[in-house]
């Protein structure tokens, strides 16, 4: 394919690598730019929801992928007060999902296969160590300006994709405002090896503990669990990450006798915020340069997924030569679900994990053992809860 029909891709996390292996195999050009030097080895996403497996799958990589996770068949809502534990099996989701599942995996392992995937494909420029610094467009498409540690160097595409992150250079460049909120407090992620399904009755891999004194979550990946606890906006960092405060709050969830390992500490701010626009000419937003919302539920990743691999479906079809004009359907699918369905359904996960008490929580209650109950009412649910509806919708608009 000629080289005019380049794509640029900022940015390599997981949103802009698949975005970047999906075109690359389908003989597209690829420039892929990232301000760091390799992709990042970080703790954020560790949830690969149903819906996301079958596209993986699609993609040849979920045989790669399963023996480097935890299948999880079941995730659990615990009400620690009661006791009461609410599992919920998405095995139910079989017949709408070829892997009713979900696979606790770090996302950086993923990331790091597709690189070295891309890094073999001849038609594949991974471009590290080069920070966006300006974006303009012509009749022939996109003009991008970065800075490296010795020079300013300049790309040429027919379509940009900015996978930038929340903070993304790009979006601010077209002036696209970020509508939403940032939350009173801040989310603390620790790991640790210490076995904490020893601790628990029935504890499984995914689980969301709500307690009117501090909530928390739960999730295993192999060889550690990871442990999300909320704190006050308050609390100065170097508190939150010291080992009093660390360790104070991790024997309030499980008292064991001395301290627990820890492996890693990290601090986030937590937004739900929405891009306006997804689509400025033959620029497009996607993952969390056009959405973010708090991580509980898993779908920031998975979103962001579900973006790129909706968006790149439409490039190859118009590169193809269909109907430019399909290209706004992608800001038209993907804003839809985000506002409906995402943003929706992470802001009640808070609101149920955090409820302190009185009616509104006997009342959360009440819905989930009636929702349990009945096996429509969960399958219905468990299809927001994964994703999947939301999906549906979106193929439906056009």
């Amino acid at each position: 394919m000629h080289d005019a029909e380049r794509v640029l891709i900022a940015g390599a996390g997981p949103v802009g690598l698949i975005g970047a292996l999906w075109l690359a195999r389908q003989g597209v050009p690829v420039t892929v730019i990232e301000g760091l030097s390799a992709p990042a080895e970080d703790l954020r996403a560790s949830t690969f929801h149903p819906p996301t497996l079958d596209m993986l799958e699609d993609l040849g990589l979920l045989e790669w992928l399963l023996p480097r996770g935890l299948k999880s068949p079941v995730f659990q809502h615990r009400d620690r007060p009661t006791g009461e534990i609410f599992a919920f099996d998405l095995g139910l989701l079989a017949g709408a999902v070829r892997n009713p599942y979900r696979l606790q995996c770090e996302q950086w392992k993923m990331m790091q296969h597709v690189g070295e995937l891309l890094t073999a494909m001849p038609n594949v420029e991974l471009c590290f160590n080069q920070k966006v610094v300006h974006v303009a467009q012509d009749a022939a498409g996109v003009r991008l300006a970065t800075e490296t540690p010795l020079a300013i160097r300049h790309h040429r595409g027919r379509y940009l994709i900015a996978c930038d992150g929340a903070n993304s250079i790009i979006r601010k460049w077209l002036n696209i405002e970020f509508e939403g909120l940032t939350f009173p407090e801040k989310f603390y992620c620790v790991t640790t090896p210490h076995p904490l399904e020893d601790s628990f009755d029935n504890l499984c891999n995914v689980n969301y503990v709500a307690d009117p004194d501090q909530w928390f979550v739960l999730l295993r990946v192999p060889e550690l669990w990871r442990v999300l606890i909320p704190v006050a906006e308050t609390v100065a960092d170097e508190v939150i990450v010291s080992d009093a405060h660390t360790q104070a709050a991790l024997q309030r969830i499980a008292a064991k006798d001395g301290d627990y390992p820890v492996r890693h500490r990290t601090i986030y701010r937590v937004h739900q915020r929405v891009a306006r626009s997804y689509r400025d000419g033959n620029v497009f937003l996607a993952g969390d340069a056009a959405h973010i919302n708090n991580p509980l539920g898993g779908m920031g990743m998975n979103g962001g997924l579900h973006d790129v691999l909706n968006l790149v479906e439409k490039l190859l079809a118009v590169i193809g030569g269909a109907d430019a004009a399909q290209l706004d359907r992608y800001e038209r699918q993907r804003r839809t679900v985000c506002y409906k369905y995402v943003q929706a359904q992470t802001i009640r996960n808070r609101e149920d994990l955090s409820e302190k008490g009185g009616a509104a929580r006997e009342r959360r209650l009440g819905e989930m053992r009636t929702m349990l109950a009945d096996a429509h009412a969960t399958r219905e649910f468990l299809l927001k809860n994964s994703m999947i509806a939301g999906l549906r919708e979106a193929a439906a608009i056009e």
